[in-house]
């Protein structure tokens, strides 16, 4: 077979590959590395030998560079700045203290445990100081866990890649050159920092300027001129100084996010599709290069170093480098936890190895294989229990309280006014300064400003709230606003409410904003109703034995206009009602129901409406009466606002 056609296979046999274990790791909401290393040994040559990376000769290192450089910036473009800010005293601990930390504890591990020369263990552990956003971003996706952990190790993931990139040259540098001057060494790494930042920086910024100008590109075009211009910095970066370009890319990405450049989601999601396709083709060249042989005679020296790095090293650096950072015990205990080993770990061990053979000297090939050892041991270990863990811990998103209601009309405030009474905070946003100042007056935190604003949105504590609720009289502005609070903060639960059916199947179309309290709801109609006294406050509880009755009832009573869910508790947790969840035994249902005799009343005793809310509270039903059976309960009122 000629040449050319062979390499041609061996590329489209690695991306079928790759996109397969993607698509797989999808389906099983499993860490995409896991299936992607499985895939490569199982087509390379120690397993049915059909895939042969090193057929490509230099053209491996080639792609291996330019796709770790896309990896890279993608992860700068997408870091939240907002959110690092609340973390920027760890993050700056991990990325300088902590490197050195797992620097000096992995490289005692592997020199004591491993039974590896100093040299060769410390360049191990230089190669391991990474954690690397190819893993730590996809297993964030599927384990939802609150801003401030994801902020940092997502942080931690992009920021740390370069500095240990260019850390494990300098020591390979001095392995191979003999020269360890310390003078030298910090003066190497600060250098190649320094450079790869300051062209990123101006790159960044050039890009963005290009971007905000250049209204006759089409944004196809504008995609491309993007990646052009970020392998041409990295290509600069690596010209003046060897590692460098590692650098530019990460700063270069982040600049472009700061820059503010139009349509940038657009241009996120293009370099998001990207890197998905290079982290595919590149943990499948190299883990089809790996010999399996070459880790099993490791031996158990290896194994325990791996185990120190995960179980002594880490936490060690997590204690110290987050010790006054307001994080609590569980936070900590899962950023102890996770932290697996991405491409960069890989991709630099298998370029060191053929290196180190090179020069003739020995340790090449078993760097490789712990190294790989590692990224296996922490992305299986870690990437499968992370859901587990950080469930046990209790810092999943979905549990983070409080709400950022938009809307200060009369069934806004007595929604906050629920949300207070269980213990959790709220604010509420509204253009209507008439009714900002009531709100007000009841008590509540108030922005007399427009959502839309992205500031206001962050004052208002959007970025560690667990609810955003759109409730305005127009179900277009509340579609459009969380849409907006989904692409700039990503809280948990994104609800709105939707007067017509074809703005909630736009929203339900999106997958994550749901349509709150009831399909087609009239606000207006349910404000009229409060703000005239005419509804009751209740709540039932459903039975195993009689749950099909009571949903039956509510569902009867929702169609009919005479009832709406507004907060439903589960496993205890009280989240805002979602108009298509389904209802299981033991859900408690809090609900608002019409009841217009108290109106009738006063208009017969020539009444006018009371200044501030009065809703009546039922006691705990069974079976939820219908209007024409409700009597009239003596019981406390609610002051709700």
């Amino acid at each position: 077979m000629d040449a050319p056609l062979e390499i041609t296979l061996q590329m489209v046999l690695t991306i079928l590959a790759g996109i397969s274990a993607q698509v797989l790791a999808d389906y099983l909401r499993v860490p995409s590395i896991v299936f992607l290393l499985l895939f490569g040994i199982v087509l390379g040559a120690d397993g049915i030998g059909v895939l042969h990376p090193y057929m490509l000769g230099p053209g491996l290192e080639v792609i291996v560079s330019l796709s770790v450089a896309l990896i890279l910036f993608e992860g700068g473009l997408n870091l939240e700045l907002r959110d690092l800010g609340r973390v920027s005293g760890s993050l700056r601990n991990l990325v300088t203290f902590g490197t050195l930390i797992t620097l000096i504890g992995g490289g005692m591990a592997a020199h004591w445990l491993g039974e590896f020369p100093w040299a060769i263990a410390f360049l191990y552990a230089s190669l391991v100081v990474v954690t690397g956003p190819t893993v730590i971003s996809p297993l964030l996706k599927q384990v939802k866990v609150d801003r401030e952990v994801a902020a940092l190790l997502e942080g931690e993931g992009v920021l740390i890649d370069p500095v240990g990139a260019i850390l494990a040259v300098v020591v390979l540098d001095i392995i191979l050159n003999g020269d360890a001057d310390p003078l030298l060494v910090v003066s190497g790494l600060l250098l190649r920092l320094g450079i790869g930042g300051a062209i990123g920086a101006i790159g960044g910024w050039l890009l963005g300027f290009i971007l905000k100008k250049a209204d006759f590109l089409s944004e196809d075009l504008k995609n491309l001129v993007v990646l052009a211009g970020l392998w041409g910095l990295f290509g600069l970066a690596q010209l003046i100084r060897s590692e460098a370009g590692l650098m530019s890319a990460v700063v270069a990405g982040i600049v472009l996010r700061g820059s503010s450049i139009p349509e940038e989601r657009l241009l996120r999601r293009f370099k998001g599709q990207l890197t998905i396709l290079a982290v595919s083709v590149l943990f499948i060249m190299l883990s089809a290069d790996l010999s399996i042989a070459s880790i099993f005679a490791l031996g158990l020296g290896s194994v325990l170093t791996v185990a120190v790095l995960m179980f002594v090293v880490r936490p060690i650096n997590i204690w110290l480098c987050t010790w006054n950072s307001g994080m609590n015990w569980r936070q900590k205990l899962f950023l102890c936890w996770v932290a697996p080993k991405g491409i960069v770990s890989a991709s630099v061990a298998s370029l060191f190895a053929i290196l180190l053979t090179e020069r003739g000297i020995n340790g090449g090939d078993s760097i490789k294989a712990l190294v790989f050892l590692t990224i296996i041991s922490t992305v299986v270990l870690q990437g499968l229990t992370a859901r587990w863990v950080a469930q046990l811990l209790r810092v999943n998103s979905t549990l983070v309280t409080g709400a950022v209601i938009v809307g200060c009309n009369p069934l806004s405030r007595l929604l906050a006014k629920l949300f207070q009474e269980r213990g959790e905070s709220v604010v509420l946003i509204d253009t209507d300064a008439e009714a900002c100042s009531e709100a007000e007056r009841q008590g509540f935190k108030v922005f007399a400003s427009s959502a839309l604003d992205d500031k206001v949105l962050e004052q208002a504590g959007l970025g560690t709230a667990g609810t955003f609720l759109a409730m305005t009289n127009n179900g277009e502005v509340n579609l459009v606003m969380a849409q907006r609070a989904i692409e700039e903060f990503q809280p948990p639960r994104v609800l709105a409410v939707f007067p017509n059916e074809a703005q909630a199947g736009t929203a339900n179309n999106s997958s994550k904003i749901q349509s709150a309290f009831m399909p087609e709801m009239s606000i207006k109609t349910w404000n009229r109703y409060i703000s005239d006294g005419a509804v009751k406050l209740g709540e039932t509880t459903l039975r195993d034995d009689g749950i099909l009755f009571q949903q039956a009832h509510l569902r009867a009573l929702i169609r009919s206009g005479e009832l709406i869910p507004v907060l439903m508790e589960r496993d205890d947790r009280f989240q805002v009602a979602i108009a298509s969840e389904e209802w299981q035994p033991g859900d408690r249902i809090i609900y608002l129901l019409h009841d217009p005799r108290p109106k009738l009343l006063r208009q017969l005793a020539g009444g006018t409406n009371q200044s501030r809310l009065s809703i009546e509270r039922l006691q705990e039903v069974e079976e939820i009466p219908m209007p024409s059976q409700m009597v009239e309960p003596p019981l406390p009122e609610l002051q709700s606002s």
